[in-house]
């Protein structure tokens, strides 16, 4: 099994090198490592290698989720994830439509173009917009779509920039992190990490909290920075690369970690879930779980959907398995929110899958475009907001 995955790995390795060398993009292959596309290896090892998800399973329902409301703006692909900001959201499509869509109603507010194909974004807060490109390119916009500025870092951009006190943080495919001042676009201090030489792509990227910048990097770490200075506070390991071979050390955060008043949380692929003290960086809990697509949380619990498609419901305080729920694994679940008393799970075909988030109970589901999300959900007060790769942001509510 070891031989023909690397076998099959030498293979992906050539085609990305002759794609390569026959275009200028850098959104397959990082200038300093090798870039596995997010958020499934299933296409390189060979395991779930079936082309579709399995049928849908027995329901006895329940819950009836309902389209809120729903927004076509174009074409999209990871790291291309609505941002919401109070009642409003903003989504970007890959030939560079940029929106701005009232949270309520769906209503479009603005429409307007970046000028060029877009890699990743939005970002948002109160007063700014921002988006990046393939080219390395940071393009912001004030929050009636006019351009602000632009900027350039070292690399494709390739998870949605963070806007917050100021500062725009920006991660690059180099393993390069930014921080660039709001007002016009200056770099103001720059984080450098050396990437593995074999990573999932993490388009994802950071989350803010007190003052600190907390993201997850190839490699397995938890990073925790200062958001004006860009100095580490402490670098936490999540996994730790094990194996042979480069593939078998693939150990990467690849999802937004969960910050919280005194932990932050993030779980690894062919890794484990771990909370860290958020001041001191020092481990609260950890547990064996591997995940790709990262962790939702609400007050007493994390859900996590590990890489063989089961659902995991946990205690915050303990990591202890409060259930176990693999209904829905046959249909490669790809994201997880929770959705008021509901926990929401997005599979490769854009189904909305629910459970009761106390119990792991199946109870209800609907369909969508049958286009799989670009992201893991964001939250609209009980509404997730997703984006599929068809192009449709969809507002969903629990009924």
């Amino acid at each position: 099994m070891a031989a023909a995955a690397l076998r099959r790995l030498a293979v992906a390795m050539l085609v990305l090198a002759l794609a390569a060398c026959s275009t200028t993009s850098t959104s397959w292959l990082n200038p300093m490592s090798w870039g596995l596309p997010a958020p499934s290896l299933d296409w390189l090892t060979g395991r779930g290698a079936a082309a579709k998800p399995g049928p849908l399973p027995e329901l006895a329902a329940t819950a009836n989720p309902v389209v809120a409301w729903q927004a076509g703006i174009g074409r999209s692909h990871s790291g291309l994830v609505p941002a919401v900001v109070e009642r409003t959201v903003y989504a970007a499509a890959a030939d560079g439509t940029l929106v701005r869509i009232d949270g309520e109603t769906g209503r479009v507010v603005w429409r307007t173009s970046a000028g060029r194909a877009l890699a990743a974004g939005p970002g948002a807060d109160a007063t700014l917009v921002v988006v990046g490109t393939d080219k390395g390119d940071v393009l912001a916009f004030d929050t009636d779509g006019k351009p602000a500025w632009s900027a350039r870092v070292s690399s494709e951009v390739i998870a949605p920039p963070l806007v917050a006190e100021g500062v725009v943080v920006v991660v690059s495919g180099d393993g390069r992190i930014f921080g660039i001042t709001a007002a016009d676009g200056k770099t103001k201090w720059v984080h450098q990490r050396t990437n593995p030489p074999l990573t999932v792509r993490n388009t994802a990227g950071p989350v803010t909290s007190r003052g600190g910048v907390f993201v997850g990097t190839a490699g397995g770490r938890l990073l925790a920075l200062d958001l004006q200075t860009g100095i580490v506070g402490w670098d936490g390991t999540v996994a730790i690369p094990k194996g042979a071979t480069e593939l078998e050390r693939i150990a990467d955060v690849t999802s937004r970690p969960v910050v919280e008043e005194r932990q932050a949380c993030a779980v690894a692929y062919q890794g484990r879930l771990v909370c860290f003290e958020i001041v001191r960086g020092a481990v609260n809990w950890t547990r064996e779980v591997s995940s790709l697509s990262g962790i939702a949380a609400d007050a007493s619990a994390f859900y996590v959907v590990d890489d063989a498609g089961a659902i995991h419901a946990l205690d915050k305080s303990t990591g202890a398995s409060l259930w176990r729920q693999d209904t829905i694994k046959g249909r490669r679940p790809t994201a997880a929110q929770v959705m008021g008393s509901q926990l929401a799970v997005l599979d490769l075909e854009g189904y909305v899958h629910v459970f009761a988030k106390s119990t792991g109970t199946y109870v209800g589901r609907i369909a969508t475009d049958g286009t799989p999300t670009t992201g893991q959900p964001r939250l609209l007060g009980e509404r997730i907001v997703f984006e599929s790769s068809a192009g449709n942001v969809y507002a969903i509510a629990a009924r």
